[in-house]
Parts: structure tokens; C-alpha cells; sequence
């Protein structure tokens, strides 16, 4: 099993192999999965403070704040991962 690891700003790397989504913060039922796994304190705020742009969820329940357009995030997810395919 090869781990992907994904650029999601100022440094912050999440490992592709455990993402579910990345959607964008602004819909009620996505402000409710950030207060609930701010509550059981799964959430990670990697936005240093600037607007949140991307969810993350991984598999585990822990819920990433990102400060980049969750296109960008998508984008680096897919080119990460088409690299490690032509690698093989």
C-alpha cells in the first residue's frame, strides 16, 4: 500500500489514503459536521487563522479545516495520485 500524501497549505500534509470528501464549508449540514467533530475533538484547523475554503473528512471521523479552494485540494489529490500511477 503506497501512502499519498497531500499539500493542503502553509506546510500541512494529509495522507490521501484516508480522505472521504472535500467539500466547501458553506451548506448547514457541513457547519454541523464541523461543530460535532469540534465537540468529540476530532477536528484539525490547518488554516492558520485565514478562511476556511475546504473540509476535509477522513475515514477516521476527523474533520481537516483547509484555507484552499477545495478544487486545488481535489487537483493535488488527482496529480498525486495519476504520479504515483505512472510510476508503476
Amino acid at each position: 500500500m503506497d501512502i499519498k500524501l497531500i499539500n493542503i497549505g502553509f506546510g500541512n500534509i494529509v495522507s490521501g489514503n484516508r480522505v472521504i470528501a472535500i467539500v466547501s464549508p458553506e451548506s448547514a449540514p457541513i457547519k454541523r459536521i464541523i461543530s460535532d467533530a469540534r465537540e468529540r475533538a476530532q477536528l484539525i484547523d490547518a488554516t492558520y487563522g485565514r478562511r476556511t475554503r475546504a473540509v476535509i473528512v477522513t475515514d477516521s471521523g476527523h474533520v481537516v479545516l483547509s484555507a484552499i479552494q477545495p478544487e486545488t485540494v481535489a487537483h493535488r489529490f488527482m496529480s498525486n495520485k495519476e504520479t504515483k500511477d505512472s510510476d508503476k
